[in-house]
This record gives structure tokens, C-alpha cells and sequence, in this order.
């Protein structure tokens, strides 16, 4: 079954490929369609049956000498994303149906990205794992590069596969002091976890955990590690922002969850409070730099190391045993998890909609705008509603996340608790300046002052890409149990073997 949903898009890739590009662009962007819609309901299939730890296990020798073997689960950490990934897909694929520029390449090029991206979040083997972040590098280059804006798009592309392929050659350093660590040498994560090869600590261990933490802090990023993110979001297209944010960025903090932590308990706890800072100062640091913003794709892309920020802080703070009980540090596992798929839902949506922001007004700059409310009034409330959730406001999934993050970090990290709530308070001020400064107020369009000009509301095909994302964002905040009875079991488990 996971086989089938990973790589059901990477066939129908192939198959387009044989498709003349003189097809109609509708033969190119039905299919990307079609094959999300089989394989969200594959996903939805795979939530609704019952079970318990590794689930639809398939394990099959690759390359045996090395001890490396196709071996793909998923569990209560994974099953999330796995979800938010086929959900997110499926919007951009809605999206793109209005997309005219070399459909057949784009198309293809999404189709290999979700085929990668579903493989990551079921890996269970480190160089499987590896392959497929890796494959996720070149795949948004190309997406960045051939589709952004421009010359600058292509810079910035360049520059997010420098930063992140480095990042994944830390990685593989890791990985490999693992598998050397290991006896028998193995790279199959499940072996590793219940080997725990580097127990005690010691320098091979702190070397291990300092290259994958480097290189899932370069993907997530973090701070110091940002700085390739909002180029490459601002010169991005709608939609290769809006899974960068939503899912390339959540596989940098689901290895911290599946990798770090479980297979380098004692070292994660010895160098957790090392987290808990990153994690705090990415929150403060996101957040500010984002109000300091007059291009609102550039401020939404640092408000992403905001949010990402409070993953680690929780991901960090499950870590320290001191001062917390295991109550506390699987509530703060738990809300880390909740994070990611609030972060996916409601970033991806805001990223669709400056994408329709500038299709309409070809700019980002928040000053060329004014009272768009009156005259999109559909494409303001979305936007209203996606601002709102993003700030973490009652009723929508980022509170229910950052909450239970709060609440687990409290009794062991306190300072940094503190420090990070301000976080949220600086969110609401930037959001709330851009909804004033772009809705409300006397008519301003871009380019032509003062005269009326084109600018449409949002077209039926925007509005089903965006508001499902927005509406399970909602159902998650009201309703989260369907949720966490998944997360909960798997957030336990792992707050154990971080502990043993």
C-alpha cells in the first residue's frame, strides 16, 4: 500500500513524459489532479485502519553488503505528514489548473517532488531516507529556477541547493558514523533504534548528532540557517513556495523526531537545552525580521523560521529530563508534531494566495496595495482567515500546536517558554499591520493610482485549491482528537526511548 502511494505519482510522471507537449495543458494538470485525489484517498484508507506502531511495514534487501534495504512504515510521527503532503499536493494541483508556462515540464516536475516527499516521511532506512531528501533538493531547484521570477529566481535557487545539498552532506556524515557505530553495521532505522549504538555519548556520538542536526537545521532552517529561504520563497512560484513551506521544510524537523532523538537518546538529552536556544532565538528572530518586511511573501517566508522555531523549541524541550515529567515532554513531542501539519496547512494556503496577489498586481510590495476589501472581497476574507490562523488565534490548528508546546516546554525550560509566547504577540502585530495595510483603507492598485484596473477576485479554482487547506486548518483547532489519537501513541513511545 505505501509502495503504491509514494510512487503512484512518479508513474504517471513517466506516462506524461511520453505525452507530446502540444497536448492540451488540461491532459497535463487533469492527471496531477487525478493521481492526488487516488492518492489522498489511499492516505485517508491508511488512516482509518486500526493499529498500532510501525503500520504497513515493507521491507525489501537493496544493497545487503551495506545493510541497506528499501524499508518504508509509517507510525503516529509519520501518518501526519504522510496526510500533509497528499492534502497539500492536492491544493497546488487545483492551483495549477489556471498555469500556462510549459505545463508538461512543471506538471512532471510536481509529480517527481510528491513522489519524494511521500518516500521521505516513510523511509525507514537512513540512505533511503538520505536519497529522497536529496532528490527533494534537485527537484524545487528545478521548480525555482524554471518557474520563479526571472533572473532572481534563478539565483535563488541556486543558492537554496548549495546551502541544502551541504546541509545533506552533514547529513550522510552522520548517517555514516551510525552505521560505522552499529553491529552489525546497518543503516535500517528501526535496528539502530533498538541498538542504540552510540549509547553513553561520548565524541563519535556528539559528532554524529552535530552533522544531522546541521544538516535538518540547514533544511528546517533555523537560525542561524535561514538565510536561503527567503529568496528562495519570495522568487518562487505560488505553488513550489507553498510545498517548500509546507512540506520540504517539515522534513528537516521529522528527522530531528524519527533520527536524532530516538537512535542518540543519551547525546540528545546531554545537548537538548542546545535545541531549546536555537529553537527560541528562531522564534524571536523570525518573527522581528518578518515585521520589518514590505514584501509580504518575504514576510510570511520569516514567519516559517518563526514557526519552525517553535517545533524545536518542542522537540528540544522532550529532551530534558530535568525539572519535567513525561507527561510534559510527550505533550511538548505532541505539539511539535501538531506544528508541522498546522504550519503546512495554513502557510501553504498563505503562500497560494500571494501567488494570486501578484498574478493580479505583478508585485509583493504591500505599499502598492490598498483597500482591496472592497473590491476582492472574497480573496480578502481568505486571506483574513489564513492570517488569523497563522497568528495562533483559538479555534484554529497553530493554537492548539503551539499551546501544547508551551505547556510541555513550561517546567523545563521556563525562560525560553516565556521568550517564545512574545513570539506570537509580534506575529499578531505583523499580520495585522499587512491585513490593514492591504485591505482596508482607500482603493491604491499597483501601477495605476487611483484609476480602476483588472483585478479579479479569486477565481473557482484558487478558491478550492485554498479554502479545504484553511477549512481542516479549522476542523483540526475545533476537532483535534481525530489527530491527536494518532500522534498521542508514537509521541509516548519516542518520549520513552528519548528517557531510557
Amino acid at each position: 500500500m505505501l509502495s503504491l502511494i509514494v510512487f503512484l505519482p512518479a508513474v504517471v510522471a513517466a506516462v506524461l513524459l511520453l505525452v507530446p507537449a502540444t497536448a492540451p495543458r488540461r491532459v497535463f494538470t487533469g492527471a496531477w489532479v487525478g493521481v492526488s485525489a487516488v492518492d489522498l484517498a489511499l492516505v485517508v484508507a491508511v488512516w482509518l485502519t486500526p493499529g498500532s506502531g510501525f503500520r504497513f511495514e515493507e521491507r525489501v534487501a537493496w544493497m545487503p553488503t551495506v545493510g541497506i534495504s528499501y524499508h518504508v512504515g509509517v507510525d503516529g510521527i509519520s501518518l501526519p505528514l504522510v496526510a500533509l503532503t497528499a492534502v497539500l499536493f492536492a491544493g497546488c494541483a487545483v492551483f495549477a489548473l489556471r498555469e500556462t508556462r510549459r505545463v508538461k515540464s512543471y506538471v512532471a516536475l510536481f509529480l517527481a517532488l510528491q513522489t519524494v516527499s511521500l518516500g521521505l516521511f516513510v523511509a525507514l532506512d537512513l540512505i533511503l531516507f538520505f536519497l529522497f531528501f536529496d532528490l527533494s533538493i534537485v527537484f524545487m531547484y528545478f521548480l525555482i529556477a524554471g518557474w520563479g521570477h526571472g533572473e532572481r529566481a534563478r539565483a535563488a535557487a541556486l543558492k537554496f541547493f548549495l546551502y541544502t545539498f551541504l546541509g545533506s552532506l552533514a547529513l550522510l556524515l552522520g548517517f555514516i558514523v551510525l552505521y560505522l557505530a552499529a553491529e552489525p553495521h546497518t543503516f535500517d532505522i528501526v535496528e539502530l533504534v533498538a541498538a542504540d549504538p552510540l549509547a553513553g555519548g561520548g565524541p563519535a556520538a556528539a559528532l554524529a548528532l552535530l552533522a544531522i542536526g546541521i544538516g535538518l537545521a540547514v533544511k528546517t532552517p533555523t537560525v542561524p540557517f535561514h538565510t536561503w529561504l527567503p529568496p528562495a520563497h519570495t522568487e518562487a512560484p505560488a505553488t513550489g513556495s507553498a510545498i517548500l513551506a509546507g512540506i520540504l521544510l517539515k522534513m528537516g524537523t521529522y528527522g530531528f523526531l524519527r533520527i536524532a532523538m530516538p537512535i542518540l537518546p543519551d547525546t540528545w538529552r546531554q545537548y537538548a537545552v542546545v535545541a531549546v536556544v536555537v529553537g527560541v532565538v528562531s522564534v524571536l528572530y523570525g518573527a522581528l525580521v518578518a515585521l520589518a518586511q514590505s514584501d509580504v511573501k518575504r514576510m510570511i517566508a520569516y514567519t516559517s523560521v518563526n514557526h519552525m522555531g517553535y517545533v524545536v523549541l518542542g522537540v528540544g524541550a522532550a529532551g530534558i529530563l530535568a525539572g519535567s515529567d513525561e507527561q510534559a515532554r510527550q505533550l511538548a513531542t505532541t505539539g511539535a508534531v501538531t506544528q508541522m501539519v498546522a504550519h503546512g496547512l495554513i502557510t501553504g494556503a498563505l503562500f497560494l494566495l500571494t501567488g494570486v496577489l501578484y498574478d493580479r498586481g505583478r508585485t509583493y510590495d504591500m505599499a502598492a496595495y490598498s483597500g482591496l476589501a472592497a473590491r476582492t472581497p472574497l480573496f480578502a476574507g481568505v486571506f483574513a482567515v489564513a492570517a488569523f490562523a497563522s497568528l495562533g488565534l483559538p479555534g484554529f490548528a497553530g493554537f492548539i500546536a503551539e499551546f501544547q508546546i508551551f505547556t510541555g516546554a513550561l517546567a523545563s525550560a521556563p525562560v525560553a517558554t516565556a521568550l517564545a509566547v512574545l513570539g506570537i504577540l509580534v506575529t499578531a502585530a505583523l499580520f495585522l499591520r499587512a491585513l490593514q495595510r492591504v485591505f482596508l483603507g482607500p482603493e491604491r492598485l499597483p501601477d495605476a493610482p487611483g484609476t480602476p484596473r483588472p483585478f479579479a477576485d479569486l477565481h473557482p479554482s484558487e478558491t478550492v485549491a485554498i479554502v479545504p487547506l484553511l477549512a481542516l486548518a479549522t476542523v483540526i483547532g475545533v476537532l483535534p482528537r481525530f489527530l491527536l489519537d494518532v500522534i498521542e501513541p508514537a509521541s509516548r513511545a519516542l518520549v520513552e526511548l528519548v528517557a531510557r
